[in-house]
């Protein structure tokens, strides 16, 4: 059989898997595909590379020592295998649950986000007060609050209630007010607290160069789905953090597009139409 006829073969084979497969098996291929995808990116942002080589090893220890009948051996490396799933839990329960709590929170936010006028203005001041500050190099920390609420940093600053606008940002940030060293928070389009701590990156592949301002971004951005922006005090840089990763030196053109797409929901999106068409519906009968 030639080169030529094997891949024919293969690639006749691989059409009858493909047309032999129903809508259900094509779903758990996806999820699969999906969840993969996620673990992936979890050992990327973290520390678990090295771990994730520990349980590999463990694991081929383990096949090793079935297929040569080392019974004390194996009874040893499964007892181990055990009990390190539960270890894994507790080692890593910070991260289980950021993941839970951002995952469920980017479903309800599927059917609850609507367009606002008010996240428009917040945007739209955001961009132009970031531009200003990187031009003096005043250092800069903004949380935009999404689905996943965060009253206890919140409570950390001072409480406050006012609408966005290039003024207040200038003003909240200027390196002799008593506000400038925390974060802004802005939820629902409004300035709910200044000066409020977050928590520091717990990921230890970050840059070197990155201060603390910038690992207090990565950090409550890690912890919910809020978007971050800082402004480097040291070089005028614009970065976005959004679930522990960071897009660094942004130019002003992606930094007003990025920002747009994750804060101002569709005037109308898939939900809104869902929701439309099915009244629109029930008014007919």
């Amino acid at each position: 059989m030639t080169i030529a006829t094997q891949i024919s073969e293969s690639f006749r084979i691989a059409g009858n898997l493909v047309t032999a497969m129903s809508v259900s098996d094509f779903i758990d291929i996806l999820v699969v595909a999906f969840i993969i995808y996620k673990l992936f990116m979890f050992i990327r942002r973290t520390s678990a590379g090295a771990l994730l080589w520990g349980i590999v090893l463990v694991a081929l220890l383990l096949f090793l020592s079935s297929a040569f009948q080392l019974t004390v051996i194996n009874s040893l490396l499964s007892k181990t295998m055990e009990l390190g799933v539960i270890a894994l839990i507790v080692l890593f329960q910070p991260e289980i649950r950021s993941f839970l709590t951002t995952a469920g929170s980017s479903l309800s936010g599927m059917f609850s986000r609507n367009y606002s006028e008010a996240a428009e203005i917040a945007v739209s001041s955001t961009v132009e007060a970031c531009l200003e500050m990187s031009k003096t190099r005043t250092g800069a920390l903004l949380v935009f609050e999404r689905n996943v609420h965060l009253e206890e940093y919140t409570k950390s600053g001072t409480t406050m209630d006012a609408v966005p606008s290039v003024e207040l940002f200038l003003q909240i940030f200027y390196p002799k007010t008593p506000l400038h060293d925390g974060a802004v928070i802005v939820s629902d389009g409004k300035v709910v607290a200044a000066g409020c701590m977050l928590p520091m990156s717990t990921n230890n592949n970050l840059s070197r160069d990155l201060g603390m301002r910038h690992r207090a971004g990565i950090g409550i951005s890690e912890k919910s789905d809020a978007i971050v922006v800082i402004v480097s005090e040291e070089t005028g840089g614009i970065s976005v953090a959004d679930r522990g990763m960071l897009k660094r030196n942004l130019d002003a053109e992606t930094f007003d597009m990025l920002l747009k797409s994750e804060l101002i929901p569709e005037k109308d999106g898939f939900f809104l139409r869902f929701k439309n068409r099915l009244r629109g519906k029930n008014e007919k009968e």
